[in-house]
């Protein structure tokens, strides 16, 4: 995790209310930021012992893809890998309908897939669409 914020993500930090951290104090808070698809981000951010975790939430539905992403490049180097996890359905928390999370223990490595198990290495969404449809053609 970034040990400084990017200006983006302290410019907003609440620094004012029960919720409230110091500028400069880091990745622990609650901010606001305006998303990449035009809704508003709520973002918790939050180091804990062995666990760096933050949460997304907007008002109205769950965090997108892209919106998961931004929050991820605010809090978290390019090359840090980062999940969302599944738990068991015992182990659920659901305290706000909209809201998704990522996690990154601070411990140990998380281990990835190969690249080749997830698709096709250096192919980019278009190719793939190409790729895809040649090969709906063919059944």
């Amino acid at each position: 995790m970034r040990k400084q914020i990017v200006e983006r993500l302290e410019a907003g930090r609440v620094r004012d209310g029960q919720f409230a951290t110091a500028p400069g104090s880091g990745p622990s808070g609650l901010f606001f930021v305006q998303g990449p698809c035009g809704c508003q981000l709520k973002i918790i951010g939050f180091v804990r012992p062995g666990w760096e975790h933050v949460s997304v939430s907007t008002p109205r539905r769950s965090p997108n893809w892209e919106e998961m992403c931004l929050a991820k490049d605010l809090f978290w180097h390019q090359e840090e890998c980062v999940m969302q996890l599944h738990p068991p359905q015992s182990q659920y928390v659901n305290n706000s309908r909209y809201c998704l999370h990522l996690w990154r223990p601070t411990r140990q490595v998380i281990p990835m897939p190969p690249s080749a198990f997830v698709g096709i290495v250096g192919l980019g969404p278009s190719e793939a669409a190409i790729l895809f449809a040649q090969m709906s053609a063919m059944s």
